[in-house]
């Protein structure tokens, strides 16, 4: 769906990270169009502006925590 937008930010991610370290970047396309310090103020402002579904907000940090979840169950198999 914003494939194009996640590729943009992997491609560029170092560069990103020393202009936008820590903030929270508005992708469209392969244009950073907004950056905030919260990810709330980052929403609202964008949808104000763009349609939504159009744009990546992504927090710009360095490695792949800023992109990567992991989720743990506290199931047992026996």
């Amino acid at each position: 769906m914003l494939d194009k937008e996640f590729d943009f930010y992997l491609k560029n991610q170092d560069e990103l990270v020393k202009k936008y370290n820590n903030l929270y970047i508005v992708i469209i396309g392969e244009k950073v169009v907004g950056h905030y310090t919260d990810e709330p103020t980052a929403y609202l402002e964008s949808i104000s502006k763009y349609k939504e579904g159009t744009f990546l907000i992504q927090h710009c940090t360095e490695g792949s925590d800023s992109y990567t979840q992991t989720f743990h169950s506290r199931v047992v198999f026996s």
